[in-house]
């Protein structure tokens, strides 16, 4: 291995491997960036390296970029790491604590929430990451602050969104937790109800929403659309009735009748 690769390691884990010829990390799977049109590089925008702080001194919620980084993590103090993705590689076993879930359909709230519990008992700092730190494990987080402190899911939704701006939780994800309030509290309010308080987004139209038509022919002119042999007879005009001009003396109609016509100099 050459010395400038050897001087180079993965940006994300520290491991060797030859970033400049496009080779993927052996460790945690990073690569460079994808070379535009142009020949330069992507440039995505960057999140912040350290993970979001939801509960000071106890409680982080990232990504799996977050999770890579091992010495990051032991400088903020994280000694557990709560990993909702089973795909996902607990990298650094001896180091961490890791509690990896196994089912990727649903979302085992339980299970995650005994692991946190027990790391606030210990006192433990604790990380809980997926893939981007975005939905599924934001989900689990949300979960856990309604168990354990006793908040309504809007409120929770709430706080983490305000730490993390960047969550954005699935529809399925929304719906098992809609369903995981309902099992704590009991709640008799609909779905359809408590959701737009959530700020997941807009909230749908009801009925059926006319779709706008594209490259349809334009209009012709008013000129054209109306003669004067189409002009109703008589219409309504404030509190008075006028006659319209026919089509031989189409001019300008004396409402008044008794007021002189404009002079147009």
């Amino acid at each position: 291995m050459r010395k400038r690769e050897r001087e180079n390691p993965c940006g994300i884990c520290g491991h060797y491997h030859k970033y400049e010829e496009g080779e993927p990390c052996g460790v945690c799977g990073h690569r460079p960036p994808a070379l535009g049109p142009a020949g330069a590089a992507a440039s995505p925008r960057q999140e912040s390296a350290f993970p979001s702080e939801i509960l000071k001194d106890f409680l982080f919620l990232g990504s799996y970029d977050n999770a890579s980084r091992s010495e990051l993590l032991k400088t903020i103090g994280i000694s557990h790491i709560l990993n909702t993705v089973p795909l996902c590689q607990n990298l650094y076993r001896n180091s961490f604590t890791y509690h990896c879930l196994q089912d990727d359909k649903t979302l085992q709230f339980d299970d995650a929430i005994q692991f946190l519990e027990q790391c606030e008992r210990d006192k433990a700092r604790v990380l809980v990451h997926c893939m981007s730190g975005k939905s599924r494990s934001a989900a689990f987080v949300v979960a856990f602050l309604m168990k354990s402190r006793g908040w309504r899911l809007a409120q929770c939704f709430q706080w983490v969104k305000e730490r993390r701006p960047q969550v954005q939780l699935a529809d399925a994800a929304q719906q098992q937790l809609i369903e995981f309030e309902q099992k704590l509290f009991s709640s008799n309010v609909a779905p359809t109800d408590s959701f737009p308080s959530l700020g997941f987004g807009f909230p749908k139209p009801s009925g059926d929403v006319q779709v706008p038509i594209f490259n349809q022919q334009a209009p012709g002119s008013i000129f054209e659309r109306v003669s004067p042999n189409n002009i109703p007879s008589n219409f309504t005009f404030g509190a008075t009735e006028a006659k319209l001009p026919d089509g031989s003396n189409f001019g300008v109609v004396n409402l008044a009748g008794t007021d002189s016509m404009m002079d147009s100099s």
